[in-house]
């Protein structure tokens, strides 16, 4: 059994380049981080996995708690009539919520909804907590997991449960609140960029794609190796509207009492699926040494000698705190460990045979180029330090010429048809703004559009599908 399990963990890989949905199923189960559950639209993550998560949670965590906001619990259900209360927001998650109706062998008076987001539940709170001014801004953040019942799902992509987070403010103003919504979309900018290594474009999304019940949706989108978009973050801006339903009101500085603005925003795990197939290969992960759970991975070459043993344990120690390392002492061959380690995506690996031990020296590899270089012992934290910069900057700059390289400007909605077939990306081009377009584009092509970008010029132009007058262009994109 032992020797099976080896064997399938370093098998061969389908090959990215050939089948990206296999490759990606595979890598994650040959890998660790997650595998399957008993129910369909449910996964396992498992502690590599989880570990992951971890690291990109508490970086996520220090920039919200460096903006002020505090982490709270919040129940996992609500009564139907708490849900039912603003109408477009149960409307946009009917499909998808999950019901309770038995407690043991009664059933309940009023069904309860499992969470499929907050809102409701934390503006109930809210209006019983913000009674003044003095009370807001009201900033919280909330790390769990949601329920959203899926037809289709794959691999932290899509999945019924998935873990995120969810910010929930509330402000006095609709200025306040407004500044607040692109804060947060700069922190997701900053954080999936920066940490993950994965280039976004940001904007803003139409009024079909919007958040249910908001007054305004903005959004990062990414670029994943097939041509298809992932929405990455999204941040909302909902105005007074789920003040007005759940009667959130404040007495103002000058006497009046008045509805609260309020904003939620959120990041998911899809953020790990993206990870897996932007920077992945057809060894396995790449992981951004930023959250990759182990960083440096230490390899004895003959453990057994005790020149190796020692030189080791001093590579250790001047790594140990700085780093999350890893030293693999198991009686597996080098060969069999380099698989393994490349197949998990640890971005640096340390060589330390009998001639290294004896010249104080090791061989570090990288798993983003596979380069390798003789290193001094004295030299191994600033060389490490060094190669997991550059690994970074390697990986989001090779990222971002693949997504640049997959934008294509289009005049037409022949063009626009053209652009994704001939080069499966992002197609910008004008948008009159009318409904009836956006839906003839999906009809038709299967591409939403993901945003009205912020970081491209606007200008007077004519709409690609009906020819309209039009003073902004969209990025359109089949999407995840």
């Amino acid at each position: 059994m032992e020797t099976i399990a080896k064997t399938d963990f370093v098998a061969d890989l389908t090959k990215k380049s050939v089948d990206l949905s296999r490759w990606y199923t595979e890598v994650i189960l040959k890998s660790q981080l997650a595998d399957y559950w008993q129910i369909h639209g449910f996964q396992v993550l498992r502690p590599y996995g989880y570990a992951l998560w971890e690291n990109m949670q508490a970086r996520l965590d220090a920039r919200f708690k460096a903006t002020g906001h505090r982490n709270v619990q919040f129940p996992l259900l609500m009564p139907e009539s708490l849900l039912n209360q603003e109408a477009k927001h149960v409307e946009g998650f009917a499909p998808e919520v999950a019901w309770v109706t038995h407690a043991g062998k009664e059933e309940l008076s009023e069904r309860l909804a499992i969470r499929p987001t907050s809102e409701a539940i934390i503006m109930t709170m809210y209006s019983k907590w913000i009674e003044s001014w003095r009370d807001l801004p009201m900033l919280l953040n909330q790390w769990c997991s949601v329920l959203r019942w899926e037809k289709s799902t794959r691999f932290f992509l899509r999945t019924s449960e998935f873990l995120w987070q969810e910010g929930h403010t509330a402000h006095r103003s609709a200025e306040e609140a407004q500044a607040e919504t692109m804060r947060m979309l700069e922190i997701y900018r900053d954080f999936v960029e920066n940490d993950l290594a994965i280039p976004v474009i940001v904007g803003q999304k139409s009024e079909a794609e919007k958040f249910a019940g908001a007054a305004s949706t903005y959004t990062i989108e990414s670029l994943m190796p097939d041509g298809q978009a992932l929405q990455s973050a999204t941040s909302h801006y909902f105005g007074d509207n789920f003040a007005r339903a759940f009667n959130i009101t404040f007495q103002d500085m000058d006497g009046e009492r008045k509805f609260v603005h309020t904003t939620s925003w959120g990041l998911s795990w899809r953020a790990v699926g993206a990870l897996i197939m932007v920077h992945g290969d057809d060894a396995g992960l790449i992981m951004p040494p930023k959250v990759a759970p182990t960083q440096v991975v230490i390899v004895p070459i003959r453990g057994d000698d005790a020149t190796v043993v020692e030189a080791v344990a001093r590579a250790e120690e001047s790594l140990r705190g700085a780093f999350r390392i890893e030293v693999d002492r198991s009686d597996r061959t080098p060969g069999w460990k380099f698989n393994e380690h490349e197949m998990r995506g640890v971005p640096l690996r340390i060589e330390i045979g009998p001639r290294d031990a004896k010249n104080t020296q090791a061989v570090i590899v990288r798993r983003d180029t596979r380069e390798k270089a003789i290193v001094a012992e004295s030299a191994l934290a600033t060389e490490v330090g060094r190669l997991l910069d550059a690994i970074h900057q390697n990986l989001f700059e090779r990222a971002r010429t693949f997504r640049d390289a997959h934008v294509t400007e289009a005049d037409s909605l022949v063009a626009l048809t053209t652009g994704l077939k001939a080069n499966p990306g992002f197609v910008i081009g004008h948008w009159c703004g009318k409904a009836e377009c956006e839906r003839a584009v999906k009809e038709q092509t299967g591409a939403t559009i993901r945003c009205i970008p912020f970081d491209f010029q606007n200008g007077p132009g004519r709409c690609v599908i009906d020819g309209a007058a039009s003073e902004k262009r969209a990025i359109f994109a089949r999407a995840y």
